[in-house]
């Protein structure tokens, strides 16, 4: 696994999903509250960007924007149709205010 710092920290709202090339890899990463999670930017389903659709806070969970995929942020499991297949996840820290994800190779 390859450490890549992505943003500071505070660049990134509590509530809110962005993307960020990492490579040639799109990684959405999500803040809620003080808890991180980096999942692949792209819906399973069909080519489209997760970070485009809502992110549901409470359920820990995003939505895709394109046909309405709903994917587990912890586990990138899809919890809804039409999405079949999950998505990546990826370790995501803190580092001296630096968000850092870690993707293979």
């Amino acid at each position: 696994m390859a450490e890549h710092e992505v943003c500071r920290l505070d660049e990134l709202a509590s509530g809110t999903i962005r993307c960020f090339e990492v490579g040639a890899t799109k990684v959405a990463i999500a803040r809620i509250d003080d808890e991180l999670y980096a999942i692949d930017d792209t819906c399973s389903h069909e080519e489209f960007s997760l970070s485009e659709g809502e992110l549901f806070v409470d359920e820990r969970a995003v939505e895709c924007a394109k046909h309405g995929s709903v994917f587990d942020l912890k586990t990138g499991e899809p919890r809804s149709l039409p999405a079949t297949k999950p998505v990546a996840v990826y370790p995501v820290r803190v580092r001296d205010g630096v968000v850092v994800v870690e993707l293979p190779g």
